[in-house]
């Protein structure tokens, strides 16, 4: 089962899809002022996981072309088919090295990485990433004019929360066996056991 931190990408990943679905060929090629277009957005966002997930984590390069969608980069706006292609051509290669994630690997720092951020904050820089643009594009639709836009944020489906495996409750009733004081090696215990909504009694045990 993928790390909880994982599907909550995977989520947003899929929240970014569904609130983009019924953007046309021309309002993702559409400037409005200085916010960049949805075409560019999509392929900022692949660049992003690229980046991350591919060359630095991996030192590999599946899809050259979204590297012109960088930070700091000259705006370039590709079609809309083409960024969607880029797009789901880098998350599919990402997904293997994403399933491999667990509490060990999210703490480390990849040997490419620059940053002192371990492979878990990139998880939550990308997925607070795409929350951001997410919002910004639905600001564009809404400023190319009427027509209804998807609600956020949707139901979580197979993403409800879920702790990690490691994760323990420290509400969650434990039973303890103690030795009577004074009682030798063999002799008899004490038994702490507990029922739910009751104190716990003692009992002996031999």
């Amino acid at each position: 089962m993928p790390h909880p931190l994982v599907t909550q990408l995977r989520f947003t990943r899929s929240e970014w899809v569904r609130g983009l679905r019924t953007v046309t060929a021309a309002e993702a090629v559409h400037r409005l002022g200085r916010i960049n277009p949805i075409a560019w957005m999509i392929g900022h966002l692949a660049w992003q996981e690229q980046l991350y997930w591919l060359e630095r984590a991996q030192g590999t390069t599946v899809v050259p072309e979204v590297q012109q969608f960088g930070y700091g980069k000259p705006l370039t706006v590709p079609s809309l088919e083409e960024a969607w292609g880029w797009w789901r051509a880098v998350t599919t290669a990402t997904d293997p090295y994403l399933d491999s994630f667990s509490g060990a690997i999210l703490t480390r720092r990849w040997k490419r990485e620059p940053s002192r951020e371990t492979a878990g904050t990139k998880l939550h820089r990308t997925t607070y990433h795409y929350w951001f643009h997410l919002g910004e594009a639905q600001a564009i639709r809404q400023l190319l004019g009427p027509g209804r836009l998807p609600d956020f944020v949707g139901g979580f489906g197979k993403s409800q929360y879920r702790p990690e495996a490691s994760h323990r409750d420290p509400m969650a009733p434990r039973s303890r066996t103690a030795r009577r004081p004074g009682s030798a090696p063999g002799g008899p215990r004490l038994t702490t056991i507990r029922a739910a909504g009751r104190p716990a009694r003692p009992a002996t045990t031999a």
